[in-house]
């Protein structure tokens, strides 16, 4: 079996996810194929991973592709296909992301699955995606693409919609939304057996239901404990909570996620709310320099020790690829295009967030029905943004990429339409060829 890992110089995230393969007896004989286009960081991918691979007994074997003329090869004969690719990575597209939206008076957290930031990087990121896509259907057509790049809902929906590919999008917010809720509001002892349906959107996906393990409802309780966590001035997940008083229901992505998707909480007519609420401005960026300092001190200590242990963690890819193989079910929070109407009362071209079951016949998603009205209207803003942005990227017309950025609720309340292109055309300019000529 070969599993290829796309981006695999993302080499802490390639680590762990093709570290959890190498735990899995199913797995671990497997061919581990690494493509990247950063020679550097693919060879220190390739070092930690064999690293463990011997940690773990010495099975399998890893194989190295650097850059897109030995991409079909990386690709060919894959069972399984991880995407984990950063197109244009922290610097200069982050940056550009960031700082010249910021001359606008537009300001954000992290910038990588909605608002302005996010559109840019669904942007840059479809035109790869697709390159991906026609050599899959050449040398791998009955691979699983497992798709970890953000913005999720825009990339797994375009490769959902637009290509051939047998794709899932995975993100890690489902998996700890409620045990995070748990903890924050002090209901640990309601964490064991718990039952929960999850459903919505990536990033903005509902814990619509929460019940303990003797199938009591949780929600009057946790309605019960937020108003104190709310008026706490050093708790930092305010925005999620909010969510469950005006909306009635708690959310999966994180506060400073959240604080930028919609029109309420990042304003400039506001700036109090920046410190009421705890938002983060600035975030992603703060956390790229802290994460590229980290993994220099990490991979300088695993040099020195040459042995690298490792535990198999709860991300989702290595245990879907397992459930596949062995035909052992598993459930998982799946990004799936919404063609069979998964959600009845959210578009057929969205991408929705559903539970899935994973076993030999691949990931089915499963029926949830209408989300509560106010629900399906907040991942309404969201989704306009995302189809837009795909027409965009398909289109290469300019004008959808406006329209997205003026549907935006964040950028949408805080600038003018004329401000709106203005910065569009600037966002444009600044990536130079990381993005197509649009017309």
């Amino acid at each position: 079996m070969k599993i290829t890992f796309m981006g695999a110089g993302s080499s802490v995230f390639a680590r762990n996810v093709l570290g959890d393969c190498m735990c899995s007896e199913a797995l671990r004989d497997s061919v581990f194929a690494l493509y990247d286009i950063d020679g550097e960081r693919l060879e220190q991918s390739r070092t930690i991973l064999e690293a463990i691979r011997k940690t773990k007994g010495g099975y399998g074997k890893i194989e190295c592709y650097l850059g897109v003329e030995n991409r079909k090869d990386a690709l060919r004969g894959a069972n399984f296909v991880i995407n984990a690719i950063q197109v244009g990575l922290y610097d200069p597209c982050t940056i550009i992301d960031f700082e010249v939206p910021k001359k606008y008076g537009l300001r954000q957290t992290i910038g990588d699955t909605l608002g302005i930031g996010g559109i840019m990087r669904g942007l840059r990121t479809i035109p790869v995606m697709a390159d991906f896509a026609r050599d899959m259907e050449e040398v791998c057509p009955d691979a699983w693409f497992l798709n970890y790049t953000n913005p999720m809902a825009i990339l797994s929906g375009y490769m959902q919609r637009y290509t051939g590919v047998k794709t899932v999008g995975l993100c890690h917010s489902v998996q700890t939304c409620s045990s995070d809720l748990f903890e924050q509001l002090g209901m640990e002892d309601k964490l064991e057996g718990r039952r929960e349906l999850i459903a919505g959107i990536n990033h903005m996906a509902w814990l619509l239901e929460i019940k303990d393990k003797d199938n009591n409802d949780l929600y009057p309780e946790i309605k019960k404990r937020i108003d104190a966590k709310l008026n706490d001035p050093t708790f930092e997940n305010k925005v999620r909570l909010e969510y469950i008083k005006n909306f009635g229901y708690y959310c999966t992505e994180s506060s400073e996620h959240n604080a930028e998707y919609n029109m309420f909480y990042i304003k400039s007519k506001y700036p109090e709310l920046i410190e009421k609420y705890n938002i983060p401005l600035d975030e992603y960026p703060r956390r790229c320099i802290e994460q590229i300092a980290n993994w220099k001190k990490d991979y300088q200590e695993m040099l020195e020790k040459g042995v690298r242990e490792h535990e198999r963690s709860k991300e989702y890819a290595s245990h879907i690829i397992e459930s596949i193989v062995t035909n052992t079910p598993y459930e998982i929070g799946g990004n799936v295009l919404n063609e069979d109407r998964l959600i009845t009362n959210l578009p057929k071209e969205a991408c929705v967030e559903v539970p899935c079951l994973v076993n030999g016949m691949g990931v089915r998603p499963c029926y949830v029905g209408a989300l509560p009205v106010q629900c399906a209207a907040m991942n309404m803003t969201n989704i306009n943004v995302q189809l837009l942005t795909i027409e965009a990227a398909r289109t290469l017309k300019k004008e959808h990429i406006y329209q997205a950025a003026m549907l935006d609720p964040h950028t949408g309340s805080e600038l003018n339409i004329d401000t709106i292109k203005k910065m569009v055309d600037d966002l444009i300019e600044a990536h130079g060829d990381y993005l197509p000529k649009y017309n």
